[in-house]
């Protein structure tokens, strides 16, 4: 079997015959839930306010993500400009609000595969594509791109789980490593925080799929990881993501084993004063009744930050080249 499994897709033309599939939906767009159906080829512009030209706000060796996507060596990440999201808090706000100035992080596809590549050479152990749901079509095709290049190591999807599932489903064989965030227990949180319509709905369902592609997460002996889904969670101030809930959710439905991120790094960025408890951090007692929820539903797969240093566990300054460098 030829691994990553992308490769095999790439030799049969099967990655041509899905980038093609994938790129016709920018013309009605429906890559995402909300199904905004504008035709973005010709510039009109949705929900995430983008064109199909695929905008890259960033890209990095990244040595902050959990220990099996980051490795020794870092994870190769690809952020793109703009989501198809609006958090209040968002801690990218500085790309992923960007609406129409994106433009001026537009790319071309071959230009795409070329940072894959760069970021291969540089040793990273993956391509971790960051806020990747509104770009799927042009990521698949500069995968293909870079794929007939030489690119062979494994592909990250890092989304906020508000994904379609029919566009997951061409993803399959493609994507290795699913690492989608489960944000929100409640709708209305969804709606008020994310502007996002039946997000919980929208993200199990997603979660699901990802999950039936590629399975528990699976490292090699290093201990990095090969292919498998690591789902993260942020706990919120104020009980606002519903931690307990999603987290028995995740082990009921996807597994006991499902590999867990369990993050206290929240701090009140972006528009978050006006929304309390945003407002604040969250509390050490906030955090532990999420510990606790993990170690009385069996969850042991994973990891745990810590409340004492989540505060300056993620800063980004997507003003630099470097965003992670202190």
């Amino acid at each position: 079997m030829i691994w990553p499994s992308y490769l095999e897709l790439n030799r049969s033309g099967e990655l041509k015959r899905r980038a093609e599939a994938l790129s016709r939906r920018y013309a009605n767009c429906d890559l995402c839930p909300r199904r905004c159906g504008v035709d973005r080829i010709q510039g009109e512009l949705g929900s995430c306010a983008s064109r199909s030209a695929v905008a890259v706000a960033s890209y990095t060796p990244h040595h902050g993500e959990e220990p099996p996507i980051s490795g020794a060596r870092g994870s190769g990440t690809i952020f793109f400009a703009n989501c198809n999201l609006r958090c209040v808090y968002c801690q990218n706000h500085q790309i992923s609000q960007l609406g129409e100035a994106a433009r001026r992080h537009e790319i071309s596809l071959d230009r795409l595969a070329e940072i894959m590549l760069e970021l291969q050479d540089a040793g990273c152990h993956n391509i971790n594509f960051v806020s990747p749901t509104h770009f799927v079509p042009s990521i698949v095709e500069g995968v293909r791109r870079a794929a007939d290049r030489g690119l062979r190591i494994p592909l990250v999807y890092n989304t906020n789980a508000y994904d379609s599932v029919e566009v997951l489903r061409l993803l399959e064989g493609v994507i290795d490593i699913y690492m989608p965030d489960i944000k929100y227990a409640d709708p209305q949180s969804g709606e008020t925080l994310s502007r996002a319509p039946g997000y919980p709905a929208a993200a199990r369902a997603a979660i699901a799929e990802m999950f039936r592609q590629t399975g528990e997460l699976d490292l090699d002996e290093e201990g990095v990881a090969r292919r498998g889904m690591l789902v993260r969670h942020l706990v919120l101030p104020g009980g606002l993501a519903g931690s307990r809930e999603s987290l028995r959710w995740l082990r009921d439905r996807i597994s006991p084993r499902i590999s867990l991120s369990l993050m206290a790094q929240y701090y009140p960025a972006h528009r978050a004063a006006g929304f309390p408890p945003l407002h604040r951090r969250v509390s050490l007692a906030e955090y532990l009744e999420a510990t606790d929820a993990l170690e009385e539903l069996g969850l042991e797969e994973g990891w745990v930050q810590s409340h004492e240093d989540a505060p300056d566990a993620y800063r980004p300054d997507f003003s630099r080249d470097r965003p992670f460098e202190l």
